[in-house]
């Protein structure tokens, strides 16, 4: 797991041979004007999803984890807090299916962050997380999640 701002993804170049594309795209497009959607990067091997939503009360919310794809959320405008664990032996509530590559967690969250705009965070097959949550009332928020394939 990796937080941190869209100024210093510099320095996490090395950590994935496909995450500085993830990050140079993340700097090249103009985030403030892109439209809610998917937007293909390089095919299925990396793509973004660009969000618009309200934030959510944690309670019925999950934590979640992937093994097809890494993430790499940015949050363009607003702010949440985003729930956090490392994988262990947290109870699954939905098992993994590879159509959407995700699990679901029962466990709560062992430490939450706030996610504000210009904030990125980078999230590993053992990073459980709970986005989208409200940090005191709902509030709207942009935010795009690139998902680069984990192999390679």
């Amino acid at each position: 797991m990796i937080i941190d701002t869209l100024a210093n993804a510099g320095r996490y170049y090395s950590v994935h041979s496909r995450i500085r594309e993830a990050f140079q795209y993340l700097m090249d497009t103009d985030l403030a004007a892109i439209a809610p959607g998917k937007y293909p990067i390089d095919g299925d091997n990396m793509f973004a999803i660009v969000q618009e939503y309200e934030t959510l009360d944690m309670a019925g919310e999950q934590m979640e984890s992937h093994k097809k794809y890494i993430d790499v959320q940015y949050m363009i405008e607003g702010e949440e807090l985003v729930g956090h664990a490392l994988l262990g032996n947290q109870a699954i509530s939905r098992a993994y299916k590879e159509i959407d590559d995700y699990i679901q967690y029962e466990d709560s969250p062992t430490f939450f962050t706030k996610m504000e705009a210009g904030t990125f965070m980078v999230f590993f097959s053992t990073d459980l997380h709970a986005p989208c949550i409200r940090i005191k009332e709902p509030q709207r928020v942009k935010k795009v999640v690139v998902k680069v394939a984990s192999f390679g």
